[in-house]
């Protein structure tokens, strides 16, 4: 009944906003308050420009300069800045595992969809594994909360993380950024834009980082974890005609980084215990970790026998967006291609001892065509109605060592194909000037076929080579109101119906029934939430939400011959609920301030399934009614920045500190994998000349220098975990003209 409450708590708060809006606040301008007044912040979550106040739906903003000032360079360092969010690191590297308001999937291999969709440039990236790259040039990325599928080419249960890069420029502009920090980490970035012709614009922006490695092998004392990404963007905007523009984005990247080590939660007995066995203690400088590759999978993943954990990726890609101005409408087409080639190496036992290393060799690629029509607002109905296909493909070989504890090695190698079709609309009928109705549907079929799974052990044959096939064809949707009882309040109240596709387990198995498909989930929201500016120095939002689950996907697993291996199974019933407060606040000329928090809880209403804790203890396969459990991911999370502006001297200058807190992750294996809670805090000082084109910053991440972890597992004997970066100091300057 909590979610009924806090629906409640929300009500009484949004009637007291509404009695601040009804005094109606002059103007900034009239009241001398322009210096406090909050920034109006334009998104394009539904498909159009839109002040983000006047979007009822569940979002955050972040600018690029707020991810400079984070140290933002990967998606997966969005969870410290976005309430709800979580992103998971798998082993070290890999694939990101993605997690908003509770609704997540965690997997370690490439071929099953995301509860989150990511975008760029209104681009889908499907394969979560794509999403890796270097995140730079960007101009805002939009955090939607809740199912998408009305407006979005893909449908999603979790939400939608979208990044909008710069755009090119009317004149000639350039710039650069270096940046360097601790442990010899070093980042630049650049770009050129302007004119290259009379209706012609175009921008090309190039970023490389590097270095940063702060892990060290226990043995050697050799470094791991440098980074070598380069990333590079092209823009071509054609405006064809008063009617006609088109805007060409071609950009690729190579990533030979290391991975991020993993340091040993437990002592670990290497090779069975048996002769020539040697006790490795628990890590206690969880800086440390340590790798090693045998003579036969060094030369099965082309790398040489002092390899370390990394990855030899590229990737490329390139899409076409053209509008066309047809009067009363407008006439959108997307045309993409990403593209993927993935070699990556992975030390998941984090010793010498060869127990648990993986390989991963992933050929992946993306086509998808979008087209959509929408009205022009200009009257009480608009809507949006389009088309959306796409198809993916992947080839992969999967293999893992584990000669020195089960004397032998596993190989899996697939094709797998997905093939999507939507169609896909909403639109908005506004009553008067404070009601407004939404309704939006989409019905998709989408097939996945898993080509010639097959596995070795050893080098012998455990499973032949086994086609699989699934298919969905969900019809979901969103009704929603919107109330504006003043200019400065909307309340909103919606119904919303999400669908996650099915897909395969892709592990180690000798066992056809281990890649039987998992089934769809379905999950219907209900949300109710405000949006409101009692003053212009003022801005508060809040949303509380219940989710209905059905077939809830979760990783659970099967019991082998060797104990227990993963393996996706679908829970009949689940339930999440929370809420969510943000604000921000300038309450003298040059400060500003922004919060967060959020809450959540799941729990199971209908499972039983595999205890894997107590049949690794039990050596044999022991099911619990795991009905009434809580469902495992963190309660609250909490965060905020605060920013000084003031002259000195013909300078100016900008303090600014951010923080955040991530409440304990309990884990499904058990409480010795529960990840305990953390603070987070980043500070830096800003100067540059009034009217000057660069700027200097002195940074600290991690200010106080916050021992943390990002997770924590076990794989075949070892109980290990991924660490957090320590503290890190730094400087930046840029140029631009």
């Amino acid at each position: 009944m909590r979610q009924f409450y806090l629906s409640a708590s929300f009500g009484v708060l949004a009637s007291v906003l509404a009695g601040a809006a009804a005094a109606q606040t002059p103007p900034a301008s009239q009241t001398g308050q322009a210096a406090t007044v909050i920034d109006e912040v334009i998104v394009t979550a539904q498909r159009r420009e839109q002040a983000a106040q006047d979007v009822g739906i569940a979002l955050s903003v972040l600018s690029g300069d707020d991810l400079a000032d984070r140290g933002v360079t990967n998606i997966n360092q969005l969870q410290t800045a976005t309430p709800n969010l979580e992103i998971e690191p798998a082993f070290g590297g890999g694939a990101a595992q993605f997690r908003l308001r509770g609704v997540g999937f965690q997997d370690y291999a490439s071929n099953n969809a995301p509860t989150v969709g990511v975008y760029v440039n209104e681009v889908a990236y499907p394969v979560p594994v794509m999403t890796q790259g270097l995140i730079f040039d960007i101009d805002r990325v939009e955090v939607l909360r809740g199912p998408q599928g009305t407006l979005y080419g893909r449908n999603t249960t979790g939400g939608a993380i979208s990044f909008v890069t710069r755009r090119p420029t009317d004149t000639p502009s350039a710039g650069i950024m270096a940046e360097y920090a601790s442990f010899d980490a070093l980042r630049v970035e650049g770009f050129v834009s302007g004119p290259i012709g009379d209706s012609v614009k175009g921008r090309i922006a190039l970023s490389t980082q590097q270095g940063g490695a702060f892990q060290y092998n226990r043995d050697t004392g050799a470094s791991l974890g440098d980074a070598d990404r380069t990333g590079v963007r092209a823009l071509i905007d054609w405006q064809a005609s008063e009617t006609v523009s088109f805007l060409l984005d071609v950009h690729g990247g190579i990533d030979k980084s290391e991975n991020e080590g993993l340091y040993l939660l437990n002592p670990l007995v290497t090779r069975l215990g048996g002769p020539g066995s040697v006790l490795i203690p628990a890590d206690s400088d969880h800086r440390a970790t340590g790798w090693g590759v045998s003579p036969r999978f060094a030369a099965e993943m082309g790398r040489d026998l002092d390899a370390k954990p990394g990855r030899d990726n590229s990737s490329w890609g390139a899409s076409l967006n053209a509008n066309i101005d047809l009067g009363a409408m407008s006439l959108t087409s997307i045309t993409s291609y990403e593209t993927l080639d993935r070699s990556e190496f992975g030390d998941w036992d984090a010793t010498a001892s060869v127990e648990a290393d993986t390989f991963f060799g992933s050929d992946v690629s993306v086509v998808s065509q979008e087209v959509r029509l929408a009205s022009y607002n200009d009257g009480p109905l608009n809507w949006v109605a389009g088309v959306y296909y796409s198809k993916q493909e992947l080839d992969e070989r999967y293999s893992s060592d584990f000669i020195d504890i089960y004397g032998t090695y596993g190989q899996v190698s697939y094709a797998q194909q997905v093939e999507s079709v939507s169609v896909f609309g909403q639109a908005e009928f506004r009553f008067n000037d404070a009601f407004k109705l939404i309704g939006g549907l989409r019905y998709e079929e989408e097939t996945r076929d898993l080509d010639g799974f097959g596995t070795a052990f050893g080098g012998a044959t455990a499973l032949p080579p086994t086609s699989v096939s699934t298919k969905m064809t969900p019809m979901t949707g969103k009704v929603a109101l919107e109330y504006t009882p003043s200019d400065n309040l909307l309340i909103y109240g919606s119904v919303s119906r999400g669908a996650k596709s099915g897909g395969f387990t892709t592990y180690n198995t000798g066992d056809a029934s281990g890649i039987a498909p998992f089934r769809p989930e379905i999950l219907i929201a209900y949300e109710v939430g405000f949006k409101s500016d009692p003053s212009p120095s003022l801005q508060i939002n809040g949303a509380a939400y219940f989710y209905d689950y059905t077939d809830q996907q979760v990783l659970s697993a099967v019991y082998g011959v060797n104990g227990p291996v993963g393996r996706f199974a679908n829970v009949p019933s689940s339930e999440i609920y929370g809420a969510e407060l943000e604000g921000v606040w300038r309450p003298m000329d040059g400060l500003r301030i922004a919060q967060s928090l959020s809450y959540k809880h799941g729990e199971y209403t209908d499972f039983f399934d595999l205890d894997v804790p107590a049949s690794r203890n039990a050596g044999m396969a022991v099911y619990a009614d795991k009905s009434g459990q809580e469902i495992p991911f963190p309660a609250i999370s909490y965060g905020g920045s605060a920013s000084y502006d003031w002259m000195a001297g013909g300078f100016a200058l900008t303090a600014e500190v951010n923080y955040s807190y991530r409440d304990e992750y309990p884990s499904w294996l058990g409480v010795k994998y529960d990840v305990p809670s953390y603070w987070l805090a980043n500070a830096s000082l800003t100067f540059s000349p009034s009217a000057g084109p660069w700027s200097a910053t002195v940074f600290v991440r991690n200010l106080f220098d916050q021992e943390y972890d990002l997770t924590r597992n076990f794989f075949t004997s070892a109980d290990i975990a991924q660490p957090g970066r320590p503290r890190t100091w730094g400087v930046r300057l840029s140029y631009q003209y």
